[in-house]
């Protein structure tokens, strides 16, 4: 029997293999975009490829490379306040000196509102979630659908 995969982790594999060769950004860094920079600043802006120095051979010295970030309006503004703060998150965040310079493009970001304040489950439909998902065998997709659920509830307008 084929094990079922997390969407979400099947999408990375595809996904990032296809960023590192085109842009030089992995999904991870995306992904953790709004913890590097803040919420704030991560609804109008986003990383959108890092472009590395052509090495000549394969003794030449690794240099870091330039993170591109796509950003909106007065977005751009913070993001150049804090940039040497950005190089340091981001390279903390790949643990190693990868960047040594951000270069801001303006340009739509395609963004997501924050979704704010969650409504809580009550007790009761978190025990019809794990009833309904009491019977998935793999954990990882166990735990995936027990999210899905407790957002498809909270997604529900109060009767």
């Amino acid at each position: 029997m084929l094990m079922a995969k997390a969407a979400s982790r099947l999408i990375g594999e595809i996904l990032d293999p296809v960023l590192a060769k085109r842009a030089g950004i992995s999904l991870a860094l995306v992904n953790a975009w709004s913890e590097i920079v803040g919420e704030e600043l991560a609804i109008s802006s986003m990383p959108i490829k890092v472009k590395w120095k052509r090495r000549v051979s394969e003794e030449d010295e690794f240099e870091p490379g330039t993170l591109h970030v796509a950003s909106e309006g007065m977005a751009a503004l913070h993001l150049q306040h804090q940039t040497q703060q950005i190089i340091d998150r981001v390279n903390a965040f790949l643990g190693y000196p990868a960047i040594n310079r951000v270069k801001l493009v303006q340009k739509p970001v395609a963004s997501v509102k924050p979704a704010g304040r969650k409504r809580p489950i009550t007790p009761a439909q978190q025990r019809k979630i794990d009833a309904l998902t009491d019977s998935i065998e793999d954990d990882e997709l166990k735990a995936a659908m027990k999210r899905f659920g407790e957002n498809v509830i909270r997604g529900k307008k109060k009767p």
